[in-house]
């Protein structure tokens, strides 16, 4: 059995507080280390860091040390040097050299010597065991050598020496080696704002609590921004000092066990707290230094013993069992009584009467944490590996005046493991209405993975099918729907288009285009009109038969309505030659011999167009005041020919049996409410005429 020194650093500057921890590690027929040449050292059974002494200043004269390391059998060693800077040119005096095996039977692997040597690669060994041999003589420079060592699963070994600006991408995951605290390099940052890029990584690492200096791991970096100032702080036994803009940072990742158990914020009631003994003082109005005042931040008295001794102990109860993954104390944060503790021992238990010493990996001694070095600040210690406990205690082993403590606990609940079901073949269990498939009997339902929530999950095949089923499902969903849509548009057109141009028969008979000449023109909807292009051919005496193809240019016969259509009896704007097939054209001049058989022929200051004819159907008087005799229009309704009065001009009474519209000339033209009537059948036959 050997041993190795580990040197814990406290602050830096004026008043360094430097605990020397002793380790005892269990080595199987080997020691550790010996001679007086050895530096600062911490050799744990699968990583470590060892250096010359002295290192990094210059290591003494005429001295020699040996390491013996031994891993678990199997695995086998290899090293990574952070620093090489021995002074000889031949190695003859002064050397590094690396041996297979312990003792006589030892073979060497490699010999190194110079100044500012770099080894970049990792130098393995070929057994689970290895000597490590520093020689010097009389020399003048050279700070010596500081490396690492681990098993060779472990690839991605680092030094203690790599920082984070050492490694460019966004997020890495390193294992760090035990004992970085050796190191004399400077850190800034805390978490969870993050380090400094300058800071090495594996020494922020044992500061943010994610390793153990005694023990080492691996770690999972996240870079990001930098951020204008990084606190100072201790904990861990590393003091992180303040830094100022740097342009990048680092943070780790965590499990996420990392929340306050209710002393801050009153979660934990006073009766949960309890201590050996009380502190009885009269303070203003305030007499008694009482457990329930040990809460971090609470102002006021915090919790002081009576007796200032190794057997005081505040006690928390957490009512249940809990994980707890660190812990954050402070003084007695009043600056008229400077008290605190500056180093504990922590104890656990999940009945309240059996007591379990916390100890690291590996150690067979209790932990002593190092506490506070004054009365104000925080410092914070990890538990790593964590406790899980209802109980814990506080031991005071070294303290400033009196002893005085305020705390909080860093933790979280503990996950309920899910109970193993084992089903009982000769118990009968209805089956389950929505399922075909038969119970499997006698297996044993195992406990969930676990794993790291901070990290995404695994999938696997399962998003791939519904990658692909997804997309799939979607493109059928949508043909469907325009599927129908269509076919709906494409019946609803048909019907339309049926409704438009398929007329019923009773539309198409001579009965119903009778019926329509009584309906409003706004209620029609298929209108007939007249061609009056023919009728210039017939003579007085002749009546006109009603065509019912539409007019080119006339408008229907409205029925009840004294105002014109919306369309014009005119002739058309569009286009310069309507393209009349009719000899008779209405802008044809008319000779003198020929009669029309409605209208007058126009006068040459008249319209040049026939005004149209509009039958008043509803039987009212028509007349003016410039009209000698009234008339009216008789209804198509009545069961023999209409008996259709005549009335003329006063000075064409026997020329035509029609009204004519007046001129301009100075003949009185009809009010706006009268129109022109339809011609009517003369009882009289004109003269002349047969």
């Amino acid at each position: 059995m050997g041993r190795a020194v580990m040197v814990g650093r406290g602050p830096t500057g004026a008043g360094v507080l430097v605990l020397s921890i002793l380790i005892i590690l269990t080595t199987e027929d080997c020691r550790a280390q010996k001679g007086d040449g050895c530096g600062p050292t911490v050799l744990g059974p699968s990583s470590g860091t060892l250096s010359s002494l002295g290192y990094p200043g210059t290591y003494p004269n005429n001295t020699v040390c040996e390491w013996e390391i031994s891993v678990p059998r199997g695995s086998r060693v290899h090293f990574h040097f952070a620093e090489l800077d021995i002074e000889d040119s031949d190695c003859q005096v002064n050397y590094l050299r690396l041996y297979n095996g312990i003792g006589h039977q030892r073979s060497e692997i490699v010999k190194y010597c110079g100044l500012g040597l770099r080894v970049g690669q990792l130098i393995e060994s070929s057994t689970h065991q290895v000597t490590v041999q520093f020689m010097s003589g009389t020399h003048h420079s050279g700070r010596g050598f500081y490396l690492s060592y681990s098993t060779t699963q472990h690839t991605d070994l680092i030094t203690c020496l790599d920082k984070g600006a050492d490694f460019p991408e966004a997020e890495f995951s390193k294992y760090c080696p035990a004992g970085c605290l050796t190191s004399t390099e400077e850190i800034s940052g805390t978490v969870p704002n993050g380090y400094r890029e300058s800071s090495p990584v594996c020494v922020a690492a044992v500061h943010a609590g994610v390793v153990s200096n005694a023990v080492g791991g691996r770690i999972s970096v996240v870079s990001s921004k930098g951020i204008p100032h990084y606190e100072a702080t201790l904990a861990n036994n590393v003091s992180s000092t303040g830094g100022t803009l740097s342009d990048s940072l680092f943070t780790f990742r965590t499990n996420g066990c990392s929340g306050t158990l209710g002393l801050e914020s009153g979660g934990v009631a006073d009766t949960q707290l309890s201590a050996s003994s009380v502190w009885e003082w009269s303070v203003g109005q305030q007499s008694v230094w009482a457990p329930s005042g040990a809460r971090l931040k609470k102002a006021g008295l915090p919790w002081a013993s009576a007796q200032s001794d190794l057997k005081q102990w505040l006690q928390v109860d957490l009512k249940k069992e809990k994980r707890i993954t660190g812990i954050t104390t402070t003084g007695s944060t009043l600056r008229e009584y400077r008290y605190y503790v500056s180093a504990y021992r922590v104890q656990h238990s999940n009945d309240g009467q059996q007591w379990l010493s916390y100890r690291e990996a590996n150690s067979t001694q209790d932990k002593i944490f190092q506490g506070n070095i004054n009365y104000l600040h925080e410092v914070r210690n990890n538990f790593i590996p964590p406790i899980e406990a209802r109980f814990v205690r506080i031991h005071p082993t070294l303290w400033h005046q009196r002893i005085a403590l305020k705390l909080e606990l860093v933790g979280c609940q503990i996950l309920a493991k899910p109970v193993p079901r084992v089903f009982d073949p000769y118990r009968h269990t209805p089956p389950s209405m929505g399922t075909k498939r038969p119970p499997h009997f006698g297996h044993t339902t195992h406990p969930p993975d676990i794993r790291n929530t901070t990290m995404p999950p695994h999938t696997g095949k399962d998003v791939a099918l519904a990658a692909v089923l997804v997309p799939v499902l979607f493109m059928v969903l949508t043909a469907l729907i325009l599927t129908v849509v269509c076919a709906w548009h494409c019946r609803s057109r048909k019907k339309s288009s049926d409704g438009t141009y398929d007329l019923p028969h009773w539309d198409r008979t001579d009965w119903w285009k009778s019926m329509k000449q009584l309906l409003p023109s706004k209620m029609v909807e298929t209108e007939d009109s007249v061609r009056y292009s023919e009728v210039a051919r017939l003579g007085r005496g002749a009546v006109p038969r009603l065509h019912a193809e539409p007019a080119d240019y006339a408008e229907p016969l409205v029925s009840g309505v004294t105002t014109l259509g919306a369309r014009s009896t005119f002739k058309p704007d569009e286009g310069p030659d309507p393209g009349y097939t009719d000899p008779d054209l209405y802008d044809a001049p008319i000779s003198q011999d020929v009669y029309h058989a409605y209208a007058e022929p126009l006068p040459a200051t008249g319209s040049e167009y026939a005004t149209p004819i509009v039958v008043d159907m509803g039987c009212h008087p028509s007349g003016g005041s410039t009209l000698n005799q009234p008339s009216t229009v008789c209804s198509f309704m009545g069961a023999g020919p209409p008996s259709l009065l005549t009335r003329t001009d006063s000075g064409r009474s026997g020329r035509t049996a029609y009204d004519t519209p007046k001129n301009a000339t100075g003949q009185a033209t009809p009010p706006e409410d009268q129109t022109y009537q339809v011609p009517q059948r003369n009882t009289q036959k004109p003269k002349g005429k047969s």
